[in-house]
């Protein structure tokens, strides 16, 4: 007998039909499909979205390329921000089988995620599955970023893309996007902890949190 799938609550967006295809092999889910740039000229596909948003809560899990996150980012913009979660997937490199060639920045789309990781991103996301909601610990804040040196310093935006690496997280992901990962993923001894690590004591410029 198989496992039954996990039931999601909210509805999730993806990019297109073989992102769909795949999620849909793994959660028991309503799967809505942007169709790449559509959305940004249909109004009424972004009325639907903006329904299903109101009624359901959204999920938007795009891909960690560029592309991706130009529609993450525009219905940021058009979406009340409390009915919107995200969901991330990696930074990972190569093609999809059914492609003859990697996309432009050479990333493994949402299609080409596994299971594990698909799962992963809609759990950290705070998707609602089986009944049970993942709750974020909202302690990181845009102060820890600064005195952690990865906002307001010379060369923050090259320890934000070490920091988005190590985490597994794409590298396109704003400081704002990327706080809102962090207290998805991390508590701030956790994050404390990575950036001495990676960064050493020193480079941190401020004394500890």
């Amino acid at each position: 007998m198989k496992n039954k799938k996990p039931f999601v609550r909210e509805v999730i967006l993806v990019e297109g039909k073989y992102d769909k295809n795949t999620l849909s092999q793994i959660v028991d889910a309503a799967i809505v499909t942007t169709d790449g740039f559509s959305v940004f000229q249909d109004r009424e596909k972004l009325a639907f979205f903006r329904r299903l948003a109101a009624q359901r809560g959204l999920i938007v899990l795009t891909d960690s390329d560029g592309a991706g996150f130009l529609i993450r980012n525009f219905l940021k913009g058009a979406i009340p921000k409390e009915q919107l979660k995200q969901a991330y997937v990696p930074d990972v490199y190569g093609k999809e089988r059914r492609k003859r060639r990697p996309g432009k920045e050479g990333k493994l789309g949402v299609e080409g995620m596994t299971a594990e990781v698909l799962l992963d991103a809609l759990r950290q996301a705070g998707a609602t599955m089986d009944g049970a909601a993942a709750v974020p610990c909202r302690t990181i804040t845009k102060q820890d970023l600064y005195a952690l040196g990865l906002s307001g310093r010379p060369n923050s935006a090259e320890r934000r893309k070490k920091l988005l690496l190590r985490l597994d997280l794409p590298e396109h992901l704003s400081a704002n996007a990327m706080l809102d990962a962090l207290n998805l993923l991390v508590e701030r001894a956790e994050l404390e902890a990575y950036c001495k690590a990676l960064f050493g004591r020193q480079e941190a410029g401020d004394p500890p949190l």
